[in-house]
């Protein structure tokens, strides 16, 4: 009688574990919210996968613009997309990769280190400058492009790729990240263990600190990378050349183009949402491949 009750009690359990939970009516309104929120940055996202999928005719045919026309032609839009101004949208692309990669890894570098600075070490000055780190934060980026243009015009590195790249290695929100994470995440005890075995500085950041940094390291990674794919006015002001053009100003020289000419370049506004939509997948493509290792230091930090 007992090894039935214990039988039928383990079996009541495992149903309730397996029975899903019913949402309390309390948190229904909040719900409804966040699907009203999720649907709503999900429109436009799902507005150019839409309507880069058409043609001249369905894109200005009438047609329901949250939905496929009759004739879905992703296919002849990539083309004349990698056609058009002789193929000029794929120089695009490998310029944002250059800029993204060259000043999201730089920006990663200067702020692990410098964060790492501000969190283990005393030095002279380190209460001003972090104050000065802090106020730079609060100043937007846009507000430093034309006295940044002004100093590069003077040193005569516009219109170069370098006008693009020294301006994204600075990342203060970066450092304030690392600095805060680095100050938690790395135990002082365990940097004073390995300066008593003979460590230098260099060795003790790069082979004790790096590690437990991960987490930060591919966050402001992600972040500098985005930051810097998405970058428009500043390459939009320190470059003159088209061939330097990353994406962004490309597809912006594009869609003025077809709106000064908006009767004669009804297949231009085709290729500009294709393009668009493209621009985008490098990003989710970053960020899926990252995301992993992002979860698994936050993991192992846990564990820790």
């Amino acid at each position: 009688m007992t090894s039935t009750t214990s039988t039928v009690t383990t079996a009541t359990t495992r149903a309730s574990a397996v029975r899903p939970r019913r949402v309390p009516s309390r948190h229904l309104p909040l719900h409804i919210l966040l699907a009203f929120l999720l649907v709503y940055f999900l429109i436009p996202f799902w507005w150019v996968i839409v309507n880069s999928s058409k043609d001249a005719a369905g894109l200005f045919g009438g047609g329901s613009a949250l939905w496929f026309a009759d004739n879905v032609d992703y296919w002849g839009n990539l083309v004349q997309l990698f056609t058009f101004q002789d193929g000029i949208y794929a120089r695009w692309l490998v310029n944002s990769a250059l800029y993204a990669v060259a000043g999201g890894v730089g920006a990663t570098i200067l702020a692990a280190t410098a964060g790492y600075g501000f969190a283990k070490y005393r030095f002279g000055g380190r209460r001003a400058a972090f104050a000065i780190l802090l106020g730079s934060v609060m100043v937007p980026s846009t507000a430093l492009v034309i006295p940044t243009f002004i100093m590069f015009s003077q040193m005569g590195i516009t219109n170069t790729i370098w006008a693009v790249i020294l301006p994204s290695l600075l990342n203060p929100f970066g450092v304030y990240l690392m600095h805060v994470y680095a100050r938690d995440a790395v135990p002082d005890e365990l940097l004073d263990a390995a300066r008593v075995d003979g460590a230098n500085e260099l060795r003790i950041f790069i082979q004790v600190a790096l590690p437990l940094l991960r987490p930060a390291i591919v966050t402001v990674l992600l972040l500098s990378i985005v930051a810097s794919w998405n970058n428009y006015f500043l390459p939009l002001a320190m470059l003159s050349d088209n061939r330097l053009f990353p994406v962004t100003v490309g597809i912006g020289l594009w869609q003025g183009i077809a709106s000064a000419n908006n009767a004669g370049s009804t297949s231009l506004w085709s290729i500009i949402i294709l393009g668009s939509l493209v621009s985008v997948i490098p990003l989710i493509i970053a960020f899926l491949t990252l995301q992993k290792y992002w979860q698994g230091g936050l993991a192992i930090g846990s564990l820790k």
